[in-house]
């Protein structure tokens, strides 16, 4: 029902959560988007920048995805739906309650091949050790990335949890310009003698970093 009203008039309700203040769960035109008070997490613009970048990567050489940053799952269903990729995705986030949605309003839910962490990225990557063949980083309070993951520490822990030949799809800014601590990041990564390749105000909004081994 909500769904064909929602074609008339949006129909929301709010979840609170203690890491990402209000989230807005919103039916409009038969689709269910999840958003914060500025800011798609999931099912809207952010869906369809995060495939912008995943069209760039060959899939069928990624055999394992580690994603940081659930949302609602939208990469997911991306991955799933329209790349028909099918192998295994671990997914983590430090929030209990968008996990919450993720499973309840989207059906993002646990497989043999699909892994759901509640966990703070920092620590996770700090104590992992398995490779991953392609690392989707998509992490976002509101509108801002938490500059402890704009921090050398945290890219070289990446660094390390990447496959020899794995790539990085980096959902890297809402900002106009790039922060001195976003170039820094993607000097660094160059200094890995990898190839990064920046695709600025995709969808007219976001920065896209993508790394790739030469």
């Amino acid at each position: 029902m909500m769904k064909l009203i929602s074609h008339i008039i949006p129909i929301t309700r709010t979840v609170k959560s203690e890491f990402s203040g209000t989230l807005e769960i919103t039916w409009i035109n038969g689709k269910k988007h999840l958003n914060t008070k500025n800011a798609n997490y999931s099912y809207g613009a952010l869906q369809a920048i995060l495939k912008f970048g995943l069209e760039k990567i060959d899939l069928k050489k990624v055999n394992s995805v580690l994603l940081l940053g659930l949302g609602g799952g939208s990469v997911i269903k991306t991955l799933r739906d329209d790349f028909k990729y099918q192998k295994h995705i671990t997914a983590v986030d430090i929030d209990p309650v968008m996990i919450d949605i993720a499973k309840s309003e989207y059906d993002i839910q646990e497989t043999s091949e699909l892994k759901i962490i509640c966990k703070d990225a920092l620590e996770f990557v700090k104590q992992k050790t398995q490779p991953y063949d392609l690392i989707i980083i998509d992490l976002f309070i509101d509108t801002s990335i938490p500059k402890e993951f704009l921090t050398l520490n945290f890219w070289n822990d990446i660094i390390h949890l990447k496959s020899s030949n794995g790539e990085i799809l980096f959902n890297a800014s809402l900002e106009k310009e790039k922060s001195n601590e976003l170039k820094t990041v993607i000097q660094f990564l160059k200094s890995k003698v990898y190839q990064v390749d920046i695709f600025e105000k995709v969808h007219n909004v976001n920065t896209v970093v993508i790394t790739k081994s030469l």
